[in-house]
């Protein structure tokens, strides 16, 4: 029986079996990773997504057979080491996804082989602190600590001094951080002056998840996304003492982790959708935890499933009420020309580009979709030894982005946006929530 070449369905992504014991063994993930990379070789069209193809390539052509059989098993790390989770292999670019009958799922392998990493103690002690965000962030957000933090963020000597001792690259742009959360920061808003509309999908009532990053590091993206949801007769409460999304700890391979913050985040999720409230996150990864990692992680789980139906992205949102007829469209600041990266955390999502579809709402205001990595993808840009890749990774966005010249650049995710700023010669990245303020002038 001959197997089909590719398919044209939608992927259908299949849960993680991360339970189950054959899920840690070695024997039986180099099976498949031996069976995975080998439709890899014949095939070779994701190679430029990240650097995890062309060290999979390299491995292979540089054997003596020039097939996956020739390569050791024990380069086989080296592979798992270049991924970031994007899932953009998977989502956009993998004939062979489910439902296809070779059921390739590129991440789910490589999540699986960090994971493996993890249990067997083979991570290094910076990558288990840095993707600590709870603590860490609220620790260097003390007040005090976060003025030494910024100021050594700014330091020549102390940045050379982070490479030696942690590991962080010594150009790695980091962000800034607040000393009072944006969560404390704005805990009441007012009532809209009308009572909100539901809609099919949405309830007019959101409660923003203002995630670690939101939280510590970009109060106005969250401000700006407060002041839009309102312009739009939104109900809008900020939620209190929720944890972080999990997401770095799944790029780690910690799943036990990943779990636990799952725990804790529920019953506060559950009961703001009880209280009437939809679910926004600024962020697009925190946004896919729910929508589509915990989900896969945990397909049995009713809790979980419930908050997937009530969590959206902002702009997902935003359009959505936008179909309905209850978006105000008078906008009195037009945009110019705008480049706008696509974060790849939000297309994975397959809602499609929702950000670009609202700022073209926007009079006089053009908008060039930018739809490759930034590089920044969580922890690789900032670690010395893949900093200059994710800098590789970002050279096309950056090129793309100095070659529209646009008034205004920006992407959904902040860090994308900086790094993408980084390796700009000038100008600053504007989140799009914050684009959209500007031009209610408001």
């Amino acid at each position: 029986m001959s197997s089909r070449e590719g398919s044209l369905e939608a992927p259908e992504r299949q849960p993680l079996d991360w339970k189950n014991p054959d899920f840690y063994d070695r024997d039986s993930l180099h099976a498949e990773m031996e069976r995975v990379f080998d439709v890899c070789h014949s095939c070779r069209r994701c190679v430029s997504l990240c650097d995890s193809f062309p060290t999979l390539f390299d491995l292979i052509d540089e054997s003596d057979t020039f097939e996956v059989d020739g390569v050791d098993k024990a380069d086989y790390n080296k592979v798992v080491e270049q991924c970031f989770l994007c899932d953009l292999c998977a989502e956009t670019k993998c004939p062979y996804v489910p439902p296809h009958e070779w059921a390739i799922d590129f991440p789910h392998l490589m999540l699986r082989g960090k994971a493996q990493n993890f249990a067997n103690k083979d991570t290094k002690w910076r990558d288990r602190i840095i993707t600590s965000t709870d603590p860490i962030f609220d620790t260097i957000s003390t007040p005090g600590i976060a003025q030494l933090a910024n100021a050594a963020a700014g330091s020549r000597t102390m940045r050379k001094a982070g490479e030696a001792l942690l590991g962080i690259h010594k150009d790695a742009p980091l962000p800034h951080f607040e000393s009072t959360p944006t969560s404390k920061r704005i805990a009441a808003i007012s009532d809209p002056q009308e009572q909100p509309t539901a809609t099919d999908r949405t309830t007019g009532k959101v409660a923003i998840y203002v995630t670690c990053y939101g939280d510590h590091n970009e109060p106005q993206m969250v401000e700006d996304l407060v002041a839009v949801l309102q312009q739009n007769n939104v109900a809008v409460k900020v939620l209190q003492d929720a944890k972080c999304c999990g997401m770095p700890k799944l790029e780690l391979g910690d799943l036990p982790k990943v779990e636990k913050m799952k725990d804790a985040n529920l019953p506060i999720f559950l009961q703001a959708i009880e209280d009437g409230y939809d679910l926004i996150a600024p962020i697009p990864s925190c946004v896919l935890m729910y929508k589509q990692e915990l989900p896969l992680m945990f397909p049995q789980d009713a809790d979980i499933a419930k908050i997937q139906q009530y969590f959206f992205d902002p702009f997902e949102y935003l359009m959505l009420r936008h179909k309905a007829n209850l978006i105000d469209t008078n906008f009195p600041q037009p945009l110019g020309t705008v480049a706008y990266h696509v974060a790849c955390h939000q297309r994975v999502q397959n809602f499609g580009m929702k950000t670009r579809e609202f700022l073209n709402l926007i009079p006089d205001t053009e908008v060039t979709a930018i739809e490759r990595c930034s590089g920044h993808d969580g922890t690789y840009a900032v670690k010395a030894e893949t900093y200059e890749k994710a800098k590789k990774i970002a050279r096309p966005v950056v090129r793309r982005g100095a070659d529209t010249a646009a008034d205004t650049f920006g992407s959904d995710c902040p860090m994308a946006g900086r790094m993408i700023a980084d390796g700009m010669e000038e100008g600053d990245a504007e989140h799009p929530i914050s684009m959209v303020r500007r031009a209610y002038a408001i």
